[in-house]
């Protein structure tokens, strides 16, 4: 992924905070028949290798999990994203020196990809995803509150998948190559949209 080094993100627990809060990944693949991608709820277990172990599952109708890779696969991780207009910069009322942009947070986690049909260990994702996502709910479900023989005949119809990092390339575009004063501009402009993306980008954008 091309980074200008004034947007990596470098700190393991920072790239490892964004795919978490993503909640969901893109997986892509590089096969003998093409490229194959499939966007997927994950789990990401930070204690499982140097830079962590990417769980989650496809449809056994999905033709991925059969296309051998011809080398890693990547998973993509998306974060607060917004449109940056110029007329919220302090420059182009100055000098009229200012062009749209786009500010981001991505993540591109690479590594060998396993897929799997154990029963037991696909068990163990399922639940180990509802737990996550069920975590803040009042009525919290669990994999164990289903039929058992119910649990089992949907498990047959997903394949378990892990991917072990080996890499991890991450960009923060928040505007930090913009002047305090244009960066105060764009929060406030953000600040004041109506799609709350826009106001979660306003956040992350550095004052002073």
């Amino acid at each position: 992924m091309y980074t200008p080094s004034c947007f990596q993100l470098l700190d393991i627990a920072d790239l490892q905070r964004t795919m978490r809060e993503a909640r969901t990944a893109t997986l892509v693949t590089a096969t003998h028949e093409g490229l194959v991608g499939t966007m997927l709820p994950v789990v990401l277990d930070e204690s499982a290798g140097s830079m962590g172990t990417i769980y989650a599952h496809v449809a056994r109708a999905n033709p991925q999990w059969k296309l051998t890779p011809t080398g890693e696969a990547m998973a993509i991780f998306g974060g607060a994203e917004a449109y940056i207009s110029p007329s919220w910069y302090v420059t182009k009322h100055e000098r009229g020196e200012a062009v749209p942009t786009w500010n981001y947070v991505a993540v591109h986690a690479y590594g060998p990809v396993e897929f799997f049909e154990d029963s037991d260990r696909l068990r163990e994702v399922v639940t180990r995803l509802t737990d996550v996502h069920e975590r803040s709910s009042k009525d919290r479900w669990a994999v164990s509150d289903a039929p058992a023989d119910f649990i089992k005949a949907e498990l047959e119809g997903i394949i378990g998948l892990r991917l072990q990092i080996t890499r991890l390339d991450g960009t923060r575009k928040m505007s930090q190559n913009s002047n305090a004063a244009d960066r105060a501009g764009v929060i406030e402009g953000l600040s004041k949209s109506d799609r709350e993306e826009d106001r979660r980008a306003a956040h992350l954008i550095p004052k002073g």
